[in-house]
Formats: C-alpha cells, structure tokens, sequence
C-alpha cells in the first residue's frame, strides 16, 4: 500500500537545480531515489552546521556595517541554531536530549561552527560589503522550455554596475583538478542571471571555510554560459530519457560511503524501489522527453586566491 501512494504522488521532474544536475552527472539511480522517489534522508551534522553557518552569514548582514564583528556573528549562533530546531524539528535527532553525552556533542558542534565563521572573517571584510541580495531565489526558462533553478548565497554589485554572485562553501576547497566541477554551479547561476536579467555576472566567487579557508573565482563570458547552456539542455534531454523508460543506472564513485541510500543500491546488494512512473514508449523507439511548465514558481581559466582577503566588488565606502 505504501508503494502505491509513493506511484500517486511521483511525477515526472519539471526543472533543474544545479544540486538535481550535479546529483545525476554523479549517480543516475541517486537522482532517481531524491527526485522521483522522493526517499527520506537523516539529517546529517555537516550538512546541518552548513546550514546554520549559511543562516548566520545572511543574518549577520542585517546589522550596520561597524557591527559586522566576529563577536556579533557568534552571538547569532545560537539563535540561528534555535530557529532552525523550531522550523526542522527532525534535526533534535542530531542530539538527542536522552543521549549520554548529546550536551557535550552539541557544543562540539557548535565550536566547529564558530571556527568556520572565523574562518570566513579572514577572507572577507564584512564591514566592506553591502550586498543588494542574500540567499536570492532565481528561477528562468529556457528557450527550449527547460526551468532552471537555485538559490544563491549573496550577489554584489559595485558602484559600476558589475554583478558578483558568491556562494559559501564550509568543506575544503578542492583540487585544482577539481575546481571546474566545483564552479559548476556559480556558471549555472550565473546563466540564469544572464537569461533572467540579462547581465552576465562579472565575477564568480566560491568562498571556501573548510581547512584553512580559500577564495577561488571565475570571470564568465557569453561564450562560458552558451556553453553550460548546451550542456545543461544535453542533461536535460538525458533526464527525460531516463525518466521515459525507468532507467536510472547506478555509478559508483568517492561519495558512495557517504550515501544514505545504499540499501537501495545495487552496487552494495540492495534493490531499488518499484519505479513509480509510467514506462513510456512512445515515438518509435525514443522516448518523449518531459518539457517543463513554462511558467515559473518561487524555486576561461579559474582564479584562485589563496591568502588575505579578496578585493571587494562593492564597498561601504564606495
């Protein structure tokens, strides 16, 4: 009977995140289980602390410039940490009050946190900036009908009118072997931006507070974006035959012994669920590839800087 409801409810996806995006280019079946079955995840300590730490960030913004102080941001932890309990109350699981220990776990956790957040004070002069958005929802479609979408964490833009869009990261930075793909998602943002706005954002900046804390940035050009745009309408199209015929490979890669469905991948002997959509076989042998709504909803070489803080797209002074 479970089943059953989870086939009523499942529905093909209408759009992109470039979290639903890099979840496919990494593990087909992963995407599967998140978007369409729809499988429930634990919360987990790091990705929570992210959160809380990306709460703080927002919220330390809407006090005035000279208040921006370290000292400021840590008084915003616990409130944040409270909100968030009342908003996700699954997120008491983390420590649970009965739990031997769980007081002294959680302050633990909330060091971390205050490290991190020092981190940030070392690359990035608060006092200086004066975002015109934080945790900004974007949302365009694309000629093809495709939706894209995301949030992201804060857009600057100076005196001149350069845009910079920022996105806070609290793991390390990664290799430079690896930069592109992590860039990945500021060149998804910045392509929305473009086909939303109009304005191909002058800089993109990942701000990294996880081992000794990194900046690596990125300046798009029109020739960046076409680019992800074409790759993007490829995944898209990939998607749609995925979904069309139920086949959701699973791959197996560095992020496996982090993944919350293993008992549903075959990969480590377990079964995916029924699939819950309809098998369409339409058009010969090519399947029909799902077009989103066409209306919206409320959802080169890298740079990088390794030491001091990056130079401010806009400033209080400015």
């Amino acid at each position: 009977m479970q089943q059953t409801e989870t086939a009523r409810e499942a529905v093909p996806p209408s759009g992109l995140s470039p979290s639903r995006a890099g979840d496919f280019l990494t593990c087909p079946l992963l995407y599967r289980l998140r978007v369409i079955d729809k499988l429930p995840e634990p919360p987990s300590p790091a990705a929570t602390r992210g959160t809380l730490v990306h709460a703080v960030l927002e919220r330390l913004f809407d006090h005035p410039a000279a208040e921006r102080t370290p000292e400021r941001a840590l008084t915003l932890l616990r409130p944040q940490w409270e909100r968030l309990l009342g908003e996700r109350p699954e997120l008491a699981e983390l420590f649970p009050v009965a739990q031997e220990g769980a007081a002294e776990q959680l302050a633990g956790w909330l060091g971390d946190a205050e490290k991190l957040l020092a981190k940030w004070f070392r690359l990035e002069d608060p006092t200086r900036l004066e975002p015109v958005e934080r945790e900004l929802y974007v949302e365009t479609v694309l000629e093809s009908g495709l939706k894209l979408r995301g949030y992201i964490d804060r857009v600057d833009v100076a005196p001149t009118g350069e845009v910079r869009l920022v996105d806070y990261k609290t793991g390390r930075a990664p290799s430079r072997d690896f930069e592109g793909k992590a860039m990945f998602q500021m060149k998804f943002y910045a392509l929305v931006v473009w086909r939303w706005k109009g304005v191909i954002p002058k800089r993109l900046q990942l701000v990294y507070l996880g081992g000794g804390g990194d900046v690596v940035s990125y300046d798009p050009d029109e020739a960046d974006l076409r680019s992800v745009e074409r790759k993007l309408q490829a995944l898209w199209e990939a998607i749609g035959r995925a979904v069309a015929t139920g086949d959701f490979p699973a791959t197996r890669n560095r992020l496996c012994d982090w993944c919350d469905h293993q008992a549903s991948c075959p990969e480590f002997g377990g079964t995916p669920p029924p699939y819950p959509l309809p098998v369409q076989r339409t058009q010969g042998s090519v399947p029909v590839v799902p077009q989103p709504a066409a209306q919206g909803s409320p959802g080169s070489q890298e740079e990088r800087t390794v030491t001091g803080r990056t130079s401010d797209v806009t400033s209080k002074e400015s």
